[in-house]
Order: C-alpha cells, then sequence, then structure tokens
C-alpha cells in the first residue's frame, strides 16, 4: 500500500488552492485506468508471486490495495487463503496487514488461524488484532469469557500498556460504557475558552458519518448567513475500521491539539486546505498545552484529563486519543478527498470516503473537467478561519450508537442546554 500511495503522487505548489486547479487524478479515464492498475498490478500481480519472507511487501501491497478498492474475486480469496497458511513464520508487519484486511473484508473467515496465531504471537500489537477479530465474529459468551481471562492475564503481566487496557475495556460490558448525560458540558462557552474548537460529534459504528462543528475562542459557534449553526459531515472511520488505539484505526476518541492549515501533495488527499492536528506524544507536552495553564514537557495522563469537563474526566473513552498516541499513532489531520466515491457505493458513509485514521469531508471533483464541484473540507476550513484561526482544539466524540448519520438535530438540544449556563 506504501508504494501504491507513492505511485500516485501528484506535486502540487503549496500556494495553489483547490479552487484554482484542474486535477487530471479525478477525470473518468484516469480512474478508470487507476482501478485496472490497482486489479492488475497492484492486487493480481502481487499475489502471483511466490510468497517467500523477499516478497512479502508485494503481498501487504496487495492486501492495502484490496481494502482500500473494496475488491475481492474467487481467486484473491484462494491466495489469501495460501497467506493463512504461512501466517506464523511470516513478519510482524506482514501480519499487521493481513490482519487489516481479514478485519475490513473478510471478518468471518480465518477464524481458525487467527485463533492460533493470537495463542502465539508475543507481540501485543498482533495479540490485539487477533483479539479483536475474534470478537468481530464470535458471539459465544464461553469464548468470549476465555479470551477476556487471557488478556487479563496479559493485561498484569505489563499493567501499563495503553493497547492491552484499550482492549480490555472493550470487553467492558456496555452499561459500564456509557456517555455521561452532559454532552453540553462540551458545547458552553467557558470550555476552554481562549481556543478555537473544532468539534466532531460520531456514532460509535463509524459506518455512519458523524458532524462537524466549530466554536471561536469566546465560545460562539459559527454558523451560517441566515442564522443557521455551521456543521459539515464528517467520517472518522478508517479502510480497516479497526478501533482507535490501533494504528490506521478509525479517528480515537478525544483531544487534539489543533496547530495550522496545510496543502497536501497527495494525489488521493488532494489540496484542499487541510486542518492540522497532533495527538499526545506526538510532540513534547509543552507543544500541545501551548496557550494553556498546563505548560510543562513531560507528559502525564491527568494533565490530559483536565482539558475535559470535569463530568468526562473519568470517562475512559475519551481517554482514547491519550492511550493511542502512548501506544505510537500519529499523522491524523482533517482533510478532504479526491478518492473516487464509487469504490464505496454500497457503504452507509457512501459519498464520503474512508482514510487510514484521519478526519475526512465530502469533496465532489467533476469527472469531466477535473475541477472541484462541491467542498465540505473548504467549508471548514473557511469556518475555522471565521472563528480566529486553526490554533486551539480538536475534538472527537461518540456520542450515542444509532445506525444513522450524525444531524444538526442530534446536537440541537445540547446547544440549547449549553446556552441556558
Amino acid at each position: 500500500m506504501k508504494r501504491l500511495l507513492l505511485l500516485f503522487l501528484i506535486i502540487l505548489p503549496d500556494h495553489i488552492f483547490a479552487q484554482d486547479i484542474v486535477l487530471e487524478n479525478v477525470l473518468k479515464p484516469n480512474r478508470d485506468k487507476l482501478f485496472r492498475n490497482i486489479v492488475n498490478n497492484s492486487i493480481n500481480r502481487n499475489l502471483s508471486i511466490q510468497l517467500t519472507d523477499s516478497t512479502e511487501e508485494n503481498w501487504e501491497d496487495a492486501f492495502g490495495a484490496i481494502a482500500f478498492i473494496n475488491y475481492r474475486s474467487p481467486w484473491i480469496d484462494n491466495r489469501l487463503k495460501i497467506s493463512m497458511d504461512s501466517i506464523h513464520n511470516r513478519s510482524i508487519s506482514f501480519q499487521r496487514a493481513m490482519l487489516e484486511l481479514i478485519y475490513s473484508t473478510y471478518p468471518s473467515q480465518f477464524n481458525k488461524e487467527v485463533k492460533s496465531l493470537l495463542d502465539q504471537t508475543n507481540d501485543t500489537k498482533i495479540f490485539a488484532m487477533c483479539a479483536i477479530c475474534l470478537l468481530k465474529n464470535t458471539k459465544d459468551s464461553a469464548e468470549i469469557n476465555a479470551l477476556f481471562d487471557t488478556i487479563k492475564i496479559k493485561c498484569t503481566k505489563d499493567p501499563g500498556d495503553p493497547i492491552l487496557n484499550e482492549l480490555l475495556f472493550q470487553l467492558t460490558p456496555a452499561e459500564d460504557k456509557k456517555m455521561p448525560p452532559y454532552l453540553n458540558e462540551f458545547l458552553e462557552k467557558k470550555y476552554l475558552q481562549g481556543n478555537t474548537l473544532l468539534i466532531s460529534f460520531q456514532r460509535q459504528n463509524r459506518n455512519y458519518p458523524g458532524l462537524v462543528m466549530v466554536r471561536d475562542g469566546d465560545g460562539n459557534f459559527i454558523k451560517e448567513a441566515d442564522g443557521a449553526y455551521f456543521s459539515v459531515p464528517q467520517l472518522a472511520r478508517s479502510i480497516s475500521n479497526l478501533p482507535g488505539y490501533l494504528t490506521n484505526g478509525n479517528t480515537p476518541e478525544g483531544i487534539f491539539r489543533m496547530d495550522g492549515f496545510d496543502h497536501s501533495k497527495g494525489s488521493f488527499i488532494g489540496p484542499t486546505t487541510n486542518i492540522q492536528l497532533t495527538m499526545p506524544f506526538e510532540f513534547k507536552a509543552s507543544h500541545f498545552y501551548e496557550n494553556n495553564f498546563l505548560a510543562d514537557t513531560a507528559w502525564n495522563i491527568n494533565r490530559y484529563k483536565n482539558l475535559l469537563p470535569e463530568n468526562f474526566r473519568q470517562y475512559y473513552p475519551m481517554l482514547q486519543a491519550y492511550h493511542a498516541g502512548k501506544a505510537g499513532r500519529k499523522e491524523i489531520i482533517a482533510h478532504g478527498t479526491t478518492i473516487d466515491p464509487a469504490f464505496f457505493k454500497t457503504k452507509p458513509f457512501f459519498p464520503l470516503t474512508p482514510t487510514q485514521g484521519c478526519l475526512s469531508t465530502k469533496e465532489i471533483w467533476s469527472e469531466t473537467t477535473g475541477r472541484l464541484l462541491e467542498s465540505d473540507q473548504q467549508k471548514l476550513s473557511n469556518a475555522i478561519i471565521k472563528a480566529g484561526g486553526p490554533h486551539g482544539y480538536a475534538i472527537v466524540i461518540n456520542i450515542d450508537d444509532k445506525q444513522e448519520p450524525v444531524t444538526i438535530n442530534d446536537i440541537i438540544p445540547f446547544l440549547k442546554l449549553a446556552m441556558q449556563k
């Protein structure tokens, strides 16, 4: 997948904005050509190579490409069976790529092989990915309890491991995960006053798009010319759909530092202004807490909790970004897209497109002219400029588990409560 992404880079000057350019790669003939190239070369050719230690990377690229374009065939299915036959002897990188594909595209297959790998691996991330794959399929309470006991034993041996602790929480009964009924506290004027806030409201099921709003440093939410609150749909789902504490998983819940705009040179993100976000541990703590009274170079979970409203400081899901950063996740931003939405036309989030863990908004590019027709990302960037600029915090929060997109009507009641404070 890494080579696939590099193959289609487009170098664009930083000073050029999306509305001023024509993108060749979004034209229909070029999108069709890209699809054929991915199928014929990135997938079929790579999987035709004999699997050895020296060709693992070719197979890894194929795994990423299969998930990227949501593509399957009987021949591919058979080749994957070959890769699973030797999964124990493969590198950690190969195992991760294979498990990502299994979780996203083959959830009901390979349970026996995955369970065997879980029992034998010494790698925490591989163990967690195996457990998650099994949990997605397992309904038997005895199997779930046995897995729970295995995870608890591993946590006892390494109580500070952020991945194991997040995995253990994933098995916690649903009633113990209930969000405090105080979402309005994130929306009150006094909350993190002085900072621009980007707040992304999501469902627990990230197949359904969330909604992003913007607040200025004085505590006022940005509004449209007609007086309606500004909001646009935003997808926090990764291609793998793995939990947010894992690399290439969904966007983690929690607080991110928002610290600037940029323009991507990658053809899959496109040139529309993106919002730079920083995770805990990505830089020094003093960078994360800039312009905040908690300016220190040491990372401390209690200081991170103090950025949350009081009623959410013991709410474990809002610490996921902290734990994900501690586990090594980084480079999550909020951006647009030039990916062909047709790859995902059967998915609930269509026409939005998933990423490798970033927050993405809808962009529609003309397949005949190459010009940008619609950009929620540019609307979002404009709203942040109106709010005072991209310096403050981004907050990602799952509000509930309804099986439908988040709409402004989900948020208005909490805004009304917040205004009463």
